[in-house]
């Protein structure tokens, strides 16, 4: 497995999980701040990744 499908691969997983944590944000807003957290990290973190990944994707396209 080449680099390139690593990235694409990664890019697709971290944007699932920012979706995953964007929705459940948006499903469970009159929730308490504790159980929001989770959704948070999710949203965050799968967004980063996705940031991360196009970047590196963009820099083996080049």
């Amino acid at each position: 497995m080449d680099n390139k499908t690593k990235r694409i691969i990664g890019l697709i997983g971290s944007l699932i999980i920012c979706l995953f944590g964007v929705y459940r944000l948006v499903v469970e807003v009159p929730s308490p701040v504790n159980t929001l957290i989770i959704p948070i990290v999710f949203a965050v973190t799968g967004f980063i990744g996705f940031t991360g990944n196009l970047i590196g994707l963009k820099k083996i396209n080049n």
